[in-house]
């Protein structure tokens, strides 16, 4: 065979190579290409022509400015989610974050009952920690699991609906619980049915918005969970102090009943089969008669057999945990979320607690305590508005206009030093006396810390599994009760023998730690962890 003949069907071979590409980019499905490429996002439109050539960059929606191309691609239906009015999206985020506080408030009216529980059952405060508040913080993680199953198959709107309707029956079980048996029965019901809306939210979110807003709006909706166990030990510890603790369960009921309504009245169907061709669009029937059966789960009932099989629904939290890059970062979110729950439910019985383990504070003064975390959660709420978007931007210009997954994790940087700080000045307040100031300055930190990471490993892992984003929340949520629900059985009776410093100081080393392991190795490494375990 001649050169020429061979130089012939080498340019053969590069042009049918060509050929190939530019077919394939021709058949590439822009509604769902964003679930094709985890962790990795075009967002420039210069970098989308490069890539992905003219033909199909003319055809990306962009943002209102221009400046980033919209992931998922919305369709022109009025009835894709991507495609609502701002205005009804943010109405939308406003009733999940309002449902996501639900949970954790429920669970933190224990907090602040705590003492009068114990005289009302005549036992110890130790007691109704470890039978109450402990076991039904444990049970906020497994029932995320269970509710994410049911999103799948049935849509998001029934599985909050009823999970809601679930959960104010079983807190106004608590408020009428006659002994401790059916009080801790109640609780712990109650925190397994309630936590549906921390799973749901992340699917909300990534429903409605575009993924250069995701973490903007991420940071508000976990606001609502975060600064929730904070919220009713704030309000009901004045109110227990004058009154029975049965009120505080009464009024929390009262707060579950306004979010039911919210539901009821204003919260759509925001699960979208764009991945299904055609779209099926229930929606455009419209009507009280879908409105109504869209919420008690039938409309969900029949859109079932578009969407997976029971199989995949139950396996899918067990397919997606082993995954090395999410693993790992949820071991370290475990411990850092955990301990400030550890915090939360033990301050209680710091403040209360005479010398020399707390501060020997009244109910009126440990009430007010606890709007330090809510103050510091607001604050960083405001500073991960703007340092993730911040970060967003700066790796998206060093980039080329690409964006990776793991230039959401410099955020921890910020988080931790400001852990450390916190979990340190917080123990050696408990442990030195030392003023009030310092207490609030180490407790506020803590949680300011908390904040920013949580925020940080949520957007994370939401851009690695973009097709999981229910396993993933539920996942997390069940990583931070895991981490924390034992937290009070030992944190008390510990400080009493070694000290708060010591308590407080070795939890912030486990965290450093496991940062150290964790953040820059996935960092490093998390490209080729994608490529290789992401679904």
């Amino acid at each position: 065979m001649s050169d020429h003949d061979i130089e012939k069907r080498s340019d053969d071979g590069r042009n049918e190579d060509v050929s190939r590409e530019n077919s394939e980019k021709e058949q590439m499905n822009l509604t769902t290409f964003h679930e094709q490429r985890a962790g990795r996002l075009v967002v420039s439109p210069e970098e989308a022509r490069i890539e992905f050539g003219e033909a199909i960059a003319s055809k990306l929606k962009l943002s209102k400015d221009g400046t980033k191309v919209l992931w998922p691609q919305p369709t022109d239906s009025p009835h894709d989610p991507q495609s609502w009015s701002t205005r009804r999206k943010n109405l939308h985020l406003f009733i999940i974050t309002l449902a996501a506080i639900v949970p954790d408030f429920d669970s933190g009216i224990g907090i602040a009952s705590i003492f009068p529980l114990a005289t009302q059952f005549n036992t110890t405060t130790g007691v109704i920690n470890n039978m109450t508040s402990n076991w039904s913080i444990f049970l906020l993680g497994w029932g995320g699991l269970f509710a994410v199953m049911l999103i799948r198959r049935y849509g998001r709107l029934p599985i909050l609906f009823w999970s809601q309707i679930f959960a104010l029956g079983f807190l106004i079980g608590c408020t009428f619980a006659p002994n401790l048996k059916t009080f801790t029965a109640m609780r712990c019901l109650n925190g397994f049915f309630a936590t549906a809306p921390q799973v749901t939210g992340l699917y909300v979110v990534t429903d409605l918005f575009p993924f250069h807003l995701q973490a903007r709006k991420l940071n508000i909706w976990t606001m609502g969970f975060i600064i929730s166990p904070f919220l009713s030990p704030f309000a009901f510890g004045f109110l227990v102090a004058r009154t029975t603790w049965r009120w505080a369960y009464g009024i929390g009921s009262i707060y579950g009943a306004i979010v039911c309504l919210l539901i009821i009245f204003f919260m759509e169907e925001t699960m979208y089969d764009r991945t299904v061709s055609p779209i099926p669009e229930p929606a455009g029937q419209g009507g009280l008669r879908y409105r109504f059966e869209t919420l008690i789960g039938i409309t969900g009932y029949k859109m079932a057999k578009y969407r997976i099989s029971w199989k995949d629904a139950i396996l899918s939290p067990f397919n997606v945990v082993w995954r090395p890059h999410l693993l790992i970062i949820l071991v370290f979110e475990a411990m850092v979320f955990g301990f400030s729950i550890g915090i939360n439910t033990t301050n209680a019985v710091f403040l209360g607690s005479p010398p020399p383990l707390g501060y020997g504070f009244s109910q009126f003064a440990i009430a007010g305590g606890y709007g330090t975390p809510i103050v510091a959660v607001l604050i960083g709420e405001l500073i991960g508005r703007f340092n993730n978007d911040f970060i967003m931007n700066i790796t998206i210009r060093r980039n080329n206009g690409v964006f990776e997954a793991e230039s959401r994790l410099w955020a921890c940087y910020l988080a931790m030093p400001l852990y450390i700080c916190g979990f340190v000045v917080l123990g050696a307040s408990f442990q030195k006396h030392l003023s009030v100031g310092a207490l609030v300055m180490g407790w506020g930190i803590s949680e300011l810390a908390v904040m920013i990471n949580t925020v940080a490993v949520y957007a994370y892992c939401n851009d690695c599994f973009p097709k999981h984003q229910g396993e993933i929340s539920a996942l997390i949520n069940l990583a931070r009760t895991l981490g924390g629900f034992s937290v009070a059985y030992f944190q008390v009776p510990w400080a009493l023998k070694h000290g708060a410093l010591q308590v407080f100081g070795v939890e912030a080393a486990i965290v450093i730690g496991l940062f150290f392991l964790s953040v820059p190795f996935i960092q490093i490494k998390g490209q080729k962890l994608r490529d290789k375990y992401s679904l």
